[in-house]
């Protein structure tokens, strides 16, 4: 008895779907090659300046946030310049007897030795632990000044997370101008090519999944 499947009319209805298979699979593979090779570039996004209240420098990556803020002091943008106190590793040393400046007092000195004036140095209270920390203090110290606009210098890669979580956990309470510093090293078009721009975009597209989930991840206590 004769398959039905082997019949003259079934052999290029499989012929075609495998066809479609084929060209799904392949559309599959493009875009996924597209993708890795353009996240870099995706991560890296920055607003037009404008006279703001403030600077605020994010924590991490010293010296080249400082230097950025410092650049945009000078140039005029804000009369001030505000720094987070990061909670790590300073309070881990102290409970060893270690005495640690910190993370801003550093920054300060950075700031102060590219021009920038003791008194246009503020920094920031509560302590922070991570990135959403920093929002939600530099949101918080803003909801009470006049002009409501600030400018947040981080780094290339971090800028697209550093948007997301000002939308996330600061909307309606002033206006944020994202700026990466002009000075950062990591390469967009290239980041597959050294381990540093490798880890940065992991990290940032782990920190973005997090974020849309709506935090749900928390710092290690």
């Amino acid at each position: 008895m004769t398959n039905p499947q082997d019949t003259p009319l079934a052999i290029p209805r499989r012929s075609r779907a495998r066809r479609i298979l084929l060209l799904l699979v392949c559309g599959m593979i493009l875009f996924g090659a597209i993708a890795f090779l353009e996240v870099g570039q995706w991560l890296v996004v920055e607003d037009s300046l404008t006279q703001s209240r403030a600077i605020a420098v994010l924590s991490g990556n010293m010296p080249l946030r400082a230097i950025e803020a410092a650049r945009l002091y000078r140039q005029g943008y804000a009369p001030e310049i505000w720094l987070t106190h990061s909670a790590e590793p300073g309070a881990a040393l102290e409970a060893m007897g270690i005495p640690f400046a910190g993370e801003d007092f550093y920054n300060a000195r950075i700031l102060i030795h590219e021009g920038v004036p003791p008194g246009a140095i503020r920094v920031l209270e509560p302590p922070i632990v991570n990135t959403a920390d920093e929002i939600k203090g530099i949101a918080s110290a803003l909801s009470s000044e006049k002009d409501r606009t600030v400018i947040i210098v981080t780094t290339k890669a971090h800028t697209r997370r550093t948007r997301l979580l000002w939308q996330r956990l600061a909307a309606g309470r002033g206006r944020a101008i994202v700026r990466a510093a002009s000075g950062d090293p990591f390469k967009p078009h290239a980041w597959w090519r050294t381990s540093g721009d490798a880890l940065d975009v992991v990290r940032e597209l782990l920190g973005l999944m997090n974020a849309w989930a709506g935090l749900p991840l928390r710092p290690a206590q």
